[in-house]
């Protein structure tokens, strides 16, 4: 591919998961799914030149260039500039960084952190993409008072009105920034190219299915554990549960519901790779969420050709056509958990065709490059407009 001068220079603020995971060793940057596929969708489009900027807290190794029109620069802050300071040392490097860059526009990736505050005091046209819908995540999981994610809610709400627009996700999104956001963009996002090319071989004797999210409240292992109970004795299946856990009470009931019922299992967290190798092997996946956005694993699992049941809540009956592209489940009627999985389980003409049409939706809507192209008319009207 040849790389002509760029007509558009992109900053793109996102966090290097080197620092969230206090991984400093690592020698690549490490960024979250969504942005790491969009990069990968920016990576093929030759008229961008794309700055990814990150701020840590000890030093990194850094390349240069992660693309032939990728760079990427690692910002070092003190402990100081971080949270409790509203982000001051972050928005202070990544000002004097993007003066030396000069971007057309900055785009600053979640409200979470930092990306999104120092977007919108950069000093150039400017959007923010939410990921998580920080207010919402903090309502429903009733976090306590000056904790992160109380203190990320009140981020959200402090740089939604300040930003020149808004990437939404999902239409959820839309109507939670609706009151707030001066012009809005719905827009999923991209699915790593790997889940693409993932080919589905299920197994004959066992019937399985994936649960993949972080062990907690919101994403309502338990209930879905418990509401399995009478179809275990009845079919034979097993889950497998990937994510992250911790020492809460939740997780502490997560273990020991588990350790009394053979059809589960727990694998621990599973990187991108991983979880790939899961998809080829798996014969659903089932996402019994409270609240979510734009859940990755939908999109993945949809792109490796794995049919799905997830909750409809949230963002997800943006994602999903009912009984089309996958299967829907209500988290506050647990039985429909259990005759959702029934139909996975017993129905192999029906799982083969959710499946295939769930990877032609997925390939159409949720390409990497479909999802850059469309990035960088958002950035056109954004400038054009400044």
């Amino acid at each position: 591919m040849t790389f002509e001068k760029p007509t558009m220079k992109i900053a793109l603020l996102t966090t290097d998961n080197r620092e969230h995971a206090d991984d400093y060793h690592q020698l690549k940057p490490l960024f979250g799914t969504a942005p790491e596929a969009l990069l990968q969708g920016f990576a093929a489009i030759p008229e961008v030149e794309i700055h990814v900027v990150s701020c840590v807290r000890q030093p990194v190794n850094s390349p240069e260039k992660i693309a032939p029109n990728i760079f990427y620069h690692s910002l070092l802050v003190s402990k100081s500039g971080w949270m409790r300071t509203g982000y001051a040392g972050c928005i202070r490097a990544v000002r004097k960084k993007l003066r030396e860059i000069s971007p057309d526009i900055v785009h600053g990736q979640g409200t979470e952190r930092d990306c999104a505050i120092s977007a919108v005091f950069s000093g150039f046209p400017n959007v923010l993409t939410v990921h998580g819908n920080m207010r919402l995540i903090a309502k429903v999981n009733q976090v306590r008072p000056f904790s992160f994610p109380w203190l990320a809610a009140r981020l959200e709400k402090f740089t939604v009105p300040r930003t020149d627009g808004v990437v939404c996700i999902t239409n959820y999104t839309r109507e939670a920034v609706a009151d707030l956001a001066p012009s809005i963009w719905v827009l999923p996002n991209a699915v790593d190219k790997m889940f693409f090319d993932a080919q589905n071989v299920q197994s004959n004797d066992l019937p399985t299915g994936l649960c993949v999210g972080a062990i907690c409240h919101r994403k309502n292992q338990n209930n879905f554990i418990r509401a399995l109970d009478s179809l275990a004795r009845q079919e034979k299946f097993k889950i497998i549960f990937l994510g992250q856990t911790d020492d809460s009470a939740y997780s502490r009931e997560f273990f020991e519901l588990i350790k009394d019922r053979s059809w589960c299992e727990y694998k621990g967290f599973a990187g991108r790779a991983e979880l790939k190798k899961h998809f080829e092997s798996a014969s659903f996946t089932v996402l019994p969420t409270l609240e979510d956005n734009c859940p990755m694993v939908v999109l993945e699992a949809m792109a490796a050709g794995v049919p799905v049941m997830a909750s409809n809540v949230g963002g997800v009956p943006d994602l999903i056509h009912p009984e089309i592209t996958g299967l829907f489940c209500d988290p506050q009627k647990p039985e429909t958990f259990a005759a959702g999985v029934h139909r996975l389980v017993g129905d192999a003409a029906l799982s083969n065709r959710l499946a295939a049409a769930a990877k032609i939706e997925a390939r159409n809507r949720f390409h990497p490059e479909i999802i850059a192209r469309r990035h960088v008319e958002i950035y056109r009207e954004v400038i054009s407009k400044k």
